[in-house]
């Protein structure tokens, strides 16, 4: 049974991420029952004791399970709140529900496609406008804001073109002349091992924990973390009317998740460095897109910014969709799959797939061609992967 008067471990500002992903938010003398895992609280509703405060009354309000998980998340982005949602698109949406008919939005160009979509037509009907820019240039950031800006969306690493965006070069241009805006970013692909927005100067950060968070492949659930008070009460007040709470046994599965995330995006990180240098030198790829190479692009930002480069692979295969589908089909390890992050590798082509809603004329234009592929390097056995690759690429050699 929970015990609303349990002191919860608090833990310093040095104390180390792993130690974060195992014990913050979880303490057995916060249950009577002193259950070092935390219990899964399926009940909807709690009892009521006159006179007593209400930590819980009502499912839909809050959990106990789900808020052992809000609490972790918070931990490890270092921010002061957070709230866990039915998805990360529905986590998208709460940010957007932030803002009012008539704002504008600037968003990075390069985006998975729901959030593309949702920031081009799902707005529309509220009267609201975005505009999507190449925010590897400050300065385009800067050019592109617009009186009645509300919130800057950020995506980094952006998915699928692996771009690494400045986060805190964006929000000191952008909160120079404009603190009231907002600045949310995107960091499914990076993680808080690799990257925390909120210690850039970003206001938001947003997770689709359905991918490395949980890690698994079995959970789809999202999540929002900040440290300033009216953006969690107006974004609380979102999740509590609108409902898109998650159930308390896929909470359960994140925070046991959450545990290894340190370990595991440091084997991911691993596996798809080697990875990406073998592609480098294969001469059926045209083109590595990894920032942990030096012929990224942002390579330096990377380096500055990030404390490692994740396990997201994208590159150009020689030839056109034939030769991309001819590789994807004979793969015998990497699954082809929507999704990403989870302990098995998986791949697609992002055209076909994941933005595939996405108008093909603004498709080509940012670079998602027909021969684009997207790889999510998993946990196997490194050998084993770089084989499955190499005996693909020879079959593709041949068509």
């Amino acid at each position: 049974m929970f015990n609303k008067d349990a002191n919860v471990k608090k833990f310093s500002s040095d104390t180390r991420l792993a130690t974060k992903a195992i014990h913050a938010g979880h303490d057995p003398t916060e249950w009577r029952s002193r259950a070092l895992v935390t219990p899964i609280v399926t009940s909807v509703t709690f009892a009521c004791k006159e006179n007593e405060p209400m930590d819980y009354l009502y499912a839909r309000c809050g959990n106990p399970t789900r808020s052992c998980l809000e609490r972790t998340l918070a931990a490890l982005e270092e921010g002061q709140y957070a709230l866990c949602f039915t998805s990360g698109m529905t986590a998208i949406t709460a940010v957007v529900c932030l803002l009012s008919n008539g704002d504008h939005i600037l968003s990075s160009d390069d985006v998975f496609g729901g959030s593309h979509f949702l920031m081009k037509n799902g707005v529309s009907r509220f009267q609201m406008t975005t505009t999507f820019v190449d925010c590897t240039d400050v300065e385009k950031v800067r050019r592109a804001l617009k009186s009645n800006t509300k919130l800057v969306w950020l995506e980094t690493l952006t998915n699928p073109l692996m771009k690494v965006l400045d986060i805190k070069a964006i929000v000191e241009a952008v909160k120079a002349d404009r603190p009231d805006i907002l600045i949310a970013v995107d960091n499914t692909f990076s993680t808080p091992v690799f990257q925390q927005p909120l210690n850039l100067g970003a206001d938001i950060v947003v997770h689709s924990l359905t991918k490395y968070m949980n890690g698994h492949c079995d959970v789809c659930l999202g999540s929002i973390v900040t440290r300033n008070k009216d953006i969690y009460q107006r974004l609380s007040f979102a999740q509590r009317t609108l409902g898109p709470v998650p159930s308390p046994f896929d909470c359960y599965l994140v925070c046991r998740g959450l545990k290894t995330l340190p370990v595991r995006m440091r084997q991911h990180e691993k596996n798809a460095l080697d990875i990406a240098c073998f592609l480098e030198g294969h001469p059926m790829v045209k083109k590595v897109l990894y920032p942990g190479l030096e012929s990224h692009p942002q390579h330096e930002v990377a380096k500055k910014q990030c404390r490692g480069f994740s396990g997201m692979i994208s590159f150009y295969i020689r030839g056109g969709k034939e030769e991309a589908k001819t590789f994807v089909n004979n793969l015998r390890i990497f699954t082809s799959a929507v999704s990403l992050g989870c302990v098995a590798s998986l791949v697609e082509i992002p055209a076909d797939i994941s933005h595939n809603a996405i108008e093909e004329e603004y498709r080509l234009k940012n670079g998602i061609t027909d021969n684009l592929i997207r790889l999510s390097v998993g946990l196997e056995d490194t050998e084993d992967l770089l084989n499955d690759l190499q005996q693909a690429l020879d079959k593709t050699v041949s068509v």
